[in-house]
């Protein structure tokens, strides 16, 4: 029986795909680059850590001053340009009427991903909220998810996993949960299939469908 459930966040609950952008091109020209990413790249660009999404755009050497001037512009870009997924706020309220425990497991820095959950007004939605803090949590590997279930008491087979990402379904096996992939984040649809998630949903208003006929 299903008692905790656990979200990535970008592609998933949130849409931040623009405030990134806006926050990459400005990095981009304070650097002398030239032309910025499109949208689409820069959709298929995260999932990895900030640091390492910038590191794709730039020289090894810009890397740390790029880092620091995206971080300072992505704090106002994440409030003017980011929204919640359709039906997201309605699978979670209901979620917690229907009495499971929620918490998020993202590759996003923490203060990040705080600043973007209250702005939107869905963090007092979680029990937890736990970021990755350096390469060693960064999904696909397990460390978030178990560091949740540990500290909320939860068995593997109680939790489900919920992300957008090829990555986010492999840190699910890893973790050794099951995973529902969300169709229309950064992975396609065949890249979704071939991580081989419990179940693959249109849209995040599916899981409610799922866990009712559980």
């Amino acid at each position: 029986m299903t008692k905790l459930i656990i979200f990535d966040v970008d592609g998933t609950l949130v849409d931040a795909y623009r405030a990134i952008e806006r926050s990459l091109c400005h990095t981009m020209k304070k650097l002398g680059y030239g032309r910025c990413a499109s949208l689409a790249v820069v959709r298929r660009s995260i999932g990895h850590g900030d640091r390492n999404f910038v590191r794709r755009f730039m020289d090894d050497e810009s890397v740390e001053k790029g880092l620091a001037i995206y971080r300072r512009h992505h704090r106002s870009a994440l409030i003017a340009y980011s929204r919640a997924m359709p039906g997201a706020r309605r699978v979670l309220a209901t979620l917690r009427k229907r009495g499971y425990r929620l918490a998020v497991a993202s590759n996003r820095p923490k203060n990040f991903t705080l600043i973007l959950l209250r702005h939107l007004k869905l963090d007092r939605s979680f029990d937890m909220i736990v970021c990755a803090r350096d390469a060693r949590d960064f999904k696909p590997k397990p460390a978030l998810l178990l560091r949740i279930m540990r500290r909320l008491g939860t068995r593997k087979d109680e939790t489900l996993y919920v992300g957008d990402m090829a990555v986010d379904v492999l840190a699910g096996r890893n973790a050794g949960v099951r995973t529902v992939a969300v169709i229309g984040g950064s992975s396609s649809l065949s890249e979704l299939r071939s991580a081989k998630p419990f179940k693959v949903i249109s849209k995040i208003s599916d899981l409610l469908e799922i866990l009712k006929k559980k």
